[in-house]
């Protein structure tokens, strides 16, 4: 492997260094990020990509945040792999481990590691085997909002978790303010938005604000939203258009949705505050520890980090595949595509699109992994 680098904040610009300009179209799916429509990847990689023996059609399902990586990763091995047919939905991460477990897809994304329950429900379906976690997708989890004549906002844990669970309810609020001494900040009455799908970033922010300010915030955590109050909107690209549309919105969405959108940048006690970035999603997925046994790669976020230009919003988007038992008409597919987008080529494309490649020494983990699937 080419990027061998000690400064794992410097790899997602290392990894866009061998990226050209592709536009990007959607593939097939009613989620399609159209925030992103404007970001471009490489057409000299899809010359790099070994079909094998890749052939007819693939269904997969799962996180909608990892879309826009899937839709320029699809349209990059398409053109190298004529005949072949990937349709991922990006129905959410809870759909795709359903459908994974319920074998209806050959593949599933997800922001959250499998459950103990989930994975012993996997071997139904891995004959001989069981689902496994493989990292392949970073990005940071973004607070967007629509404040007007608010462009520059900050918010902390405690802050953020008594504006989502309504205890904080204009932008004017003292609260607010006090982060934020030369705004002039609106009596609107914010509008809070959650998913309303089973979603791992909802998993993920859920598990910041748990970790990062637990007197603030009490509510169970998982893929479900369980706090009270706020609206509800479907997707990724749902919770983003109704930002846009929703004078004193704000929600949580991965950053390569909020890019025609303002972001919060987060107070966490480092010396300035820290907005979302594929730099700063990259620092923060370094300090990540790997906590999956055997083949299974899943990792332990630091969500209180405190390290300077780390933002601790951050997600892991894990592609689950059965280690053994993977259907014969599907597994060259599965191979060939999981082994182009955990290469450097496939994770090169990532950092332009608003998205973080996975620190070096965990992706090598991930395609020795991917090679002996079976």
């Amino acid at each position: 492997m080419k990027l061998q680098r000690k400064n794992r904040r410097v790899l997602a610009l290392g990894a866009l260094a061998v990226s050209g300009a592709l536009a990007l179209t959607a593939c097939g799916s009613d989620d399609t990020g159209s925030s992103n429509g404007g970001d471009s990847s490489a057409p000299a990689s899809a010359g790099s990509i070994k079909c094998d023996d890749a052939k007819g059609q693939l269904l997969a399902d799962g996180s909608s945040a990892q879309k826009n990586a899937i839709d320029a990763w699809v349209k990059q091995f398409s053109a190298a792999c004529s005949g072949v047919q990937i349709n991922y939905k990006g129905g959410g991460s809870g759909a795709g481990v359903t459908a994974f477990n319920q074998g209806t897809v050959a593949f599933a994304g997800s922001d959250s590691a499998l459950k103990p329950e989930e994975i012993t429900e996997s071997k139904k379906t891995c004959t001989g085997g069981q689902g496994i976690d493989l990292p392949m997708v970073g990005g940071a989890i973004a607070l967007a909002y629509n404040v007007p004549g608010v462009d520059n906002l900050v918010l902390d844990a405690p802050t953020i978790a008594k504006i989502f669970s309504g205890k904080i309810k204009t932008w004017d609020d003292a609260a607010i303010k006090k982060l934020n001494p030369d705004a002039t900040l609106p009596s609107t009455k914010i509008q809070a938005f959650h998913r309303s799908d089973e979603s791992g970033t909802t998993d993920n922010f859920t598990k910041y604000l748990t970790a990062a300010t637990p007197d603030n915030w009490k509510f169970e955590g998982g893929k479900a939203w369980t706090a009270p109050g706020g609206q509800a909107a479907s997707g990724s690209s749902g919770v983003a258009q109704a930002v846009k549309q929703t004078a004193g919105a704000i929600s949580y969405m991965e950053e390569s949705y909020a890019k025609d959108l303002t972001s919060v940048a987060i107070a966490t006690g480092a010396a300035q505050p820290v907005k979302p970035s594929s730099d700063s999603a990259t620092a923060a997925i370094a300090d990540a520890k790997v906590v999956g046994t055997g083949k299974d790669l899943a990792l332990q976020i630091n969500y209180t980090t405190k390290a300077e230009g780390a933002y601790p919003i951050t997600l892991v988007t894990y592609e689950i595949v059965c280690d053994k038992g993977n259907k014969p008409e599907t597994l060259p597919t599965v191979k060939a595509f999981l082994t182009y987008i955990a290469s450097e080529d496939g994770q090169g494309i990532l950092a332009e699109n608003g998205y973080a490649p996975i620190p070096a020494d965990i992706i090598s983990k991930v395609r020795t992994t991917v090679a002996g699937l079976s």
